[in-house]
């Protein structure tokens, strides 16, 4: 979440919202705030899903563990789910392209455009030729 906490103000600037929502207690989030340097700077809101409800309903619960798998949900101001990454545990996120991802979504749906691969802003998109879709 610490890695998160750094690129919270772009974030936040994109017009996102973020919540850090794990399967620990609400006690565990206080101590881990207490005691961590690094999550001291967690300027987001922690939910505790100890029942397992929110964890079940986006997919990413480990059933053998009891535990969500780390996982970033992104979901669009219409309320659709439009990107879901999952990690392995010895990865961590790569939170430059949460904010990439976040900014090509926003492009797309202000221009209507594609957003190729590798694209940052300032990059134009593609267009979509939907009546070439199944010809090429």
């Amino acid at each position: 979440m610490a890695a998160v906490a750094a690129v919270y103000p772009q974030l936040r600037a994109l017009g996102a919202e973020v919540w850090g929502i794990s399967t620990d207690s609400v006690y565990a989030h206080k101590v881990f705030k207490e005691i961590s340097p690094s999550a001291r700077q967690v300027q987001f809101p922690l939910l505790s899903d100890r029942n397992h409800l929110i964890s079940r309903a986006y997919r990413v619960l480990d059933e053998k563990a009891g535990a969500a798998f780390r996982a970033t949900v992104i979901v669009d101001p219409d309320g659709m789910i439009v990107a879901k990454l999952i990690y392995p545990r010895e990865v961590g996120r790569n939170t430059h392209e949460i904010v990439r991802l976040i900014q090509g979504l926003q492009f797309s749906r202000q221009t209507g455009l594609g957003v190729p691969a590798n694209w940052v802003p300032g990059m134009s998109g593609i267009q979509r030729q939907t009546e070439d879709i199944g010809r090429i």
